[in-house]
């Protein structure tokens, strides 16, 4: 006869009760308006950071030259060791002026959990800009247009 262990019984129901929350995701929607600077498209790195700073996921890539993205320093620092961080999440850089909307399926443990959206900007024969936006991902911060520091003019996210 096979005995069950008490708490081997209680972890698997703690585990049965808390991964189905722990998977619940939701849209995040990011809009990084450009300033209106002299030169070519920005090339531009969303990414998430965990609560200690470092590289959780990459959400979207803007450009599509792999040679640039050594200019997006703090992304290609942090996520080097992530083969897949390019998987389906590239597209063309972003001219001045402009806005790029990004939309990514966040789960619903990383909000107030100290979890950042950064945004790195390198533009071709001009000053590259790491972090050049670093925003807590919070309930309360969606909305809330966040200044970038030399490309980006305002980063806003909506949590759906």
């Amino acid at each position: 006869m096979f005995k069950f262990k008490p708490l081997v019984a209680a972890t698997a129901a703690a585990c049965a009760l808390a991964l189905p929350t722990l998977a619940h995701s939701r849209p995040v929607t990011l809009a990084a308006t450009l300033n209106n600077y002299s030169g070519n498209g920005a090339y531009l790195a969303v990414y998430l950071t965990n609560a200690k700073g470092e590289y959780v996921s990459t959400l979207w890539v803007a450009g599509g030259k792999a040679k640039y993205y050594k200019h997006l320093a703090d992304w290609n620092r942090l996520s080097a060791n992530d083969a897949k961080r390019l998987n389906g999440v590239t597209g063309a850089s972003v001219g001045a002026g402009r806005t790029l909307n990004v939309t990514a399926d966040l789960a619903d443990a990383l909000i107030d959990a100290g979890y950042e959206i950064r945004i790195d900007a390198a533009v071709e024969k001009m000053r590259d800009s790491p972090s050049e936006v670093r925003v807590p991902l919070t309930k309360a911060g969606a909305g809330k247009a966040q200044p970038g520091k030399q490309y980006i003019q305002s980063l806003t996210y909506q949590i759906q």
